[in-house]
């Protein structure tokens, strides 16, 4: 099976070509391939297959060539990944898939437009929506934060000491609001760490970049850069939408008997 391996600001991703859909990705194989020791490794899974060719993006086929069917390391499938529609687009342009610089693709929270604009990759995210206060509690002790869908659930928590959170283990989750688990960001300043639903911590969240910078904006226009252990993402609220921009870079290509 053909494989690429890419990343934004450090939030990495496998990436299958699949056009027609053929390839049988259980979660069992998704999870083998994202593994770290034995497989090829990544937060996340990026099936590249062609809209049509997908029942979860049949409405989408006349807005978008191309469907984003993505996964999370252990085999889940995710609504949307904002860094991992950038390394798609990313993937898409390098592989003569699309012609840029405009390339709308398909997910399962909706067609997200792209622009490849130098060396970054920004993503129209679409409307953010604040779902109110609720609590993630990790090693005993509770976070208060505010709920922001961004296609994804995210719960935004600021904290005194950013550096001081050891999030080896899964925090626990107020599951009234989240009843299908949350990606919780914690934050200080435009400073955020993320604790990804079925990855765990990772260097980066596209969405999760988006939903700190609603809360730290307040509902006003502007644009803010968040700075993620990965790198630096810039995120923009324009009064329509919401754009996600960063590097997207493709650093590897193969085979693998997995």
């Amino acid at each position: 099976m053909r494989f690429a391996k890419g990343h934004g600001t450090g939030n990495d991703f496998v990436i299958v070509p699949d056009v027609d859909g053929a390839l049988d990705l259980t979660p069992a194989r998704v999870a083998a391939l994202c593994d770290r020791r034995t497989g090829i490794g990544g937060d996340g899974l990026l099936r590249v297959v062609r809209s049509a060719k997908h029942p979860d993006s049949a409405g989408q086929v006349a807005d978008a060539e191309w469907f984003m069917d993505y996964f999370n390391a252990d085999g889940s499938y995710a609504e949307m990944c904002g860094n991992g529609v950038r390394v798609f687009v990313q993937y898409l342009l390098e592989e003569g898939l699309a012609e840029g610089p405009e390339v709308p693709v398909a997910t399962r929270a909706g067609v997200r437009r792209s622009i490849k604009d130098g060396e970054e990759v920004r993503v129209d995210m679409g409307v953010p929506k604040l779902l109110g206060p609720s609590t993630a509690t990790h090693a005993g002790v509770a976070y208060q934060g505010i709920g922001v869908d961004m296609g994804n659930p995210h719960l935004v928590c600021a904290v005194d000491d950013l550096d001081a959170l050891d999030l080896e283990t899964a925090p626990g989750f107020d599951t009234g609001l989240f009843p299908a688990g949350v990606n919780v960001e914690f934050t200080q300043g435009v400073r955020m760490r993320v604790y990804e639903r079925g990855v765990g911590e990772t260097n980066s969240c596209g969405t999760g970049a988006c939903a700190v910078a609603v809360v730290a904006l307040k509902g006003a226009l502007g644009s803010t850069p968040v700075d993620v252990p990965g790198g630096r993402l810039t995120v923009t609220l324009d009064g329509e939408t919401c754009w996600l921009a960063g590097p997207a870079e493709i650093v590897a290509r193969g085979e693998t008997k997995l």
